[in-house]
Protein backbone atom coordinates (compact mmCIF):
# COMPACT_ATOMS: atom_id res chain seq x y z
CA UNK A 1 0.00 0.00 0.00
CA UNK A 2 1.05 3.38 -1.04
CA UNK A 3 0.82 7.06 1.10
CA UNK A 4 -1.86 9.47 -1.43
CA UNK A 5 -2.55 13.22 -0.35
CA UNK A 6 -5.94 14.09 -1.75
CA UNK A 7 -7.07 17.60 -1.88
CA UNK A 8 -10.29 18.96 -3.20
CA UNK A 9 -12.98 21.76 -2.96
CA UNK A 10 -16.33 21.72 -2.17
CA UNK A 11 -18.54 24.64 -3.73
CA UNK A 12 -19.12 27.44 -0.69
CA UNK A 13 -23.22 27.65 -1.54
CA UNK A 14 -23.30 23.76 0.40
CA UNK A 15 -25.24 24.09 3.45
CA UNK A 16 -22.98 22.37 6.27
CA UNK A 17 -24.71 19.47 7.03
CA UNK A 18 -24.58 18.60 3.05
CA UNK A 19 -20.66 19.77 2.94
CA UNK A 20 -20.38 17.28 6.14
CA UNK A 21 -22.35 14.67 4.50
CA UNK A 22 -20.07 14.81 0.83
CA UNK A 23 -17.18 14.80 3.20
CA UNK A 24 -18.09 11.48 4.96
CA UNK A 25 -19.30 10.42 0.89
CA UNK A 26 -15.84 10.39 -0.34
CA UNK A 27 -14.19 9.25 2.67
CA UNK A 28 -16.00 6.21 2.63
CA UNK A 29 -14.46 5.61 -0.82
CA UNK A 30 -11.28 4.75 0.69
CA UNK A 31 -12.66 2.45 3.67
CA UNK A 32 -14.92 0.67 1.29
CA UNK A 33 -11.96 -0.41 -0.71
CA UNK A 34 -9.59 -1.49 2.14
CA UNK A 35 -8.04 1.68 2.08
CA UNK A 36 -6.56 3.18 5.23
CA UNK A 37 -7.86 6.85 6.30
CA UNK A 38 -4.91 8.39 8.10
CA UNK A 39 -6.18 11.98 8.58
CA UNK A 40 -9.47 13.84 7.61
CA UNK A 41 -8.25 18.01 7.23
CA UNK A 42 -11.04 20.05 6.88
CA UNK A 43 -9.50 23.97 6.61
CA UNK A 44 -13.48 25.75 6.19
CA UNK A 45 -14.31 28.30 3.18
CA UNK A 46 -11.44 30.31 2.23
CA UNK A 47 -10.56 32.93 -0.40
CA UNK A 48 -9.49 31.28 -4.06
CA UNK A 49 -6.58 33.02 -5.92
CA UNK A 50 -8.90 33.09 -8.55
CA UNK A 51 -12.84 32.51 -9.36
CA UNK A 52 -13.98 28.98 -10.02
CA UNK A 53 -16.68 28.36 -11.82
CA UNK A 54 -18.16 32.30 -10.51
CA UNK A 55 -17.26 30.83 -7.10
CA UNK A 56 -14.92 33.50 -4.74
CA UNK A 57 -13.64 30.69 -1.91
CA UNK A 58 -14.27 27.45 -1.43
CA UNK A 59 -15.09 24.40 1.59
CA UNK A 60 -11.15 23.16 1.65
CA UNK A 61 -10.78 19.03 2.43
CA UNK A 62 -7.54 17.00 2.64
CA UNK A 63 -7.67 13.74 2.68
CA UNK A 64 -4.23 11.51 3.69
CA UNK A 65 -4.86 7.82 3.17
CA UNK A 66 -2.75 4.66 2.36
CA UNK A 67 -4.14 2.69 -0.35
CA UNK A 68 -3.33 0.86 -3.99
CA UNK A 69 -3.99 2.64 -6.84
CA UNK A 70 -7.37 1.72 -7.28
CA UNK A 71 -8.67 4.24 -4.84
CA UNK A 72 -6.88 7.53 -6.05
CA UNK A 73 -8.95 6.76 -9.38
CA UNK A 74 -12.02 5.58 -7.74
CA UNK A 75 -11.91 9.18 -6.04
CA UNK A 76 -10.82 11.13 -8.60
CA UNK A 77 -14.11 9.47 -11.11
CA UNK A 78 -16.36 10.39 -8.48
CA UNK A 79 -15.18 13.98 -8.06
CA UNK A 80 -15.74 14.18 -11.72
CA UNK A 81 -19.55 13.34 -11.17
CA UNK A 82 -20.24 15.27 -7.84
CA UNK A 83 -21.39 18.65 -9.28
CA UNK A 84 -20.20 20.89 -6.30
CA UNK A 85 -16.50 19.40 -5.99
CA UNK A 86 -14.84 22.72 -7.96
CA UNK A 87 -11.21 21.23 -8.19
CA UNK A 88 -9.13 18.03 -6.89
CA UNK A 89 -5.84 16.77 -6.73
CA UNK A 90 -4.29 13.66 -5.67
CA UNK A 91 -0.32 12.83 -5.19
CA UNK A 92 1.94 10.47 -4.10
CA UNK A 93 3.29 11.48 -0.52
CA UNK A 94 6.45 10.25 1.37
CA UNK A 95 6.05 7.70 3.98
CA UNK A 96 7.60 10.52 6.30
CA UNK A 97 6.10 14.05 5.77
CA UNK A 98 9.39 16.43 5.61
CA UNK A 99 9.15 19.31 8.40
CA UNK A 100 11.33 21.88 8.26
CA UNK A 101 12.62 22.78 11.90
CA UNK A 102 13.28 26.10 12.86
CA UNK A 103 15.97 25.28 15.35
CA UNK A 104 17.50 22.64 12.99
CA UNK A 105 21.46 21.51 13.74
CA UNK A 106 22.85 22.89 10.49
CA UNK A 107 26.67 22.49 9.12
CA UNK A 108 28.90 25.51 10.36
CA UNK A 109 29.92 27.55 7.07
CA UNK A 110 33.61 27.70 6.40
CA UNK A 111 33.96 31.30 7.43
CA UNK A 112 32.30 30.24 10.34
CA UNK A 113 34.72 27.13 11.13
CA UNK A 114 37.68 30.00 11.19
CA UNK A 115 38.10 28.92 7.36
CA UNK A 116 38.86 32.36 4.98
CA UNK A 117 36.98 32.00 1.93
CA UNK A 118 38.72 34.16 -1.13
CA UNK A 119 38.05 33.62 -4.50
CA UNK A 120 40.96 33.04 -6.70
CA UNK A 121 41.92 35.97 -8.62
CA UNK A 122 41.42 35.81 -12.29
CA UNK A 123 44.11 36.64 -14.98
CA UNK A 124 44.66 39.66 -16.19
CA UNK A 125 43.74 39.76 -20.19
CA UNK A 126 46.41 40.63 -22.36
CA UNK A 127 45.39 41.00 -26.02
CA UNK A 128 48.33 42.19 -27.81
CA UNK A 129 50.33 39.29 -26.27
CA UNK A 130 49.94 35.77 -28.07
CA UNK A 131 48.47 33.23 -26.20
CA UNK A 132 50.71 30.56 -24.64
CA UNK A 133 50.00 26.68 -24.07
CA UNK A 134 48.31 26.76 -20.55
CA UNK A 135 51.63 24.41 -19.84
CA UNK A 136 54.38 26.65 -20.64
CA UNK A 137 52.74 29.50 -18.53
CA UNK A 138 53.70 29.83 -14.50
CA UNK A 139 52.16 31.75 -12.27
CA UNK A 140 55.27 33.81 -11.12
CA UNK A 141 55.40 35.46 -15.03
CA UNK A 142 54.08 38.32 -15.29
CA UNK A 143 52.34 39.70 -17.64
CA UNK A 144 53.80 40.69 -20.68
CA UNK A 145 54.15 44.82 -21.70
CA UNK A 146 51.87 46.32 -24.03
CA UNK A 147 54.00 47.69 -27.63
CA UNK A 148 54.38 51.19 -27.75
CA UNK A 149 52.46 52.90 -30.14
CA UNK A 150 54.42 55.69 -31.97
CA UNK A 151 53.72 58.96 -31.16
CA UNK A 152 52.23 61.59 -34.30
CA UNK A 153 54.14 64.88 -34.92
CA UNK A 154 51.96 67.63 -33.51
CA UNK A 155 49.64 68.95 -36.49
CA UNK A 156 51.46 72.45 -36.24
CA UNK A 157 55.14 70.56 -37.22
CA UNK A 158 53.22 69.17 -40.19
CA UNK A 159 52.07 72.66 -41.63
CA UNK A 160 55.10 74.19 -40.94
CA UNK A 161 56.93 71.74 -42.97
CA UNK A 162 54.30 72.20 -46.14
CA UNK A 163 55.22 76.40 -45.99
CA UNK A 164 58.45 75.42 -46.29
CA UNK A 165 57.94 73.70 -49.69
Amino acid sequence: MRLYETAFLIAPNLAEDETEQLIQQMAEVVTENNGEMIDIDKWGKRKLAYQIQKFDAAFYVFFRYKSEAEIPAELERRFKQTEPILRYLTVLAEEEPKVRRKNAVRPKSKEAAGERMTAPRPEPENKTAPEAAPEAKTEAEPPAAPEPVPAEPPPAADEAQEEEK
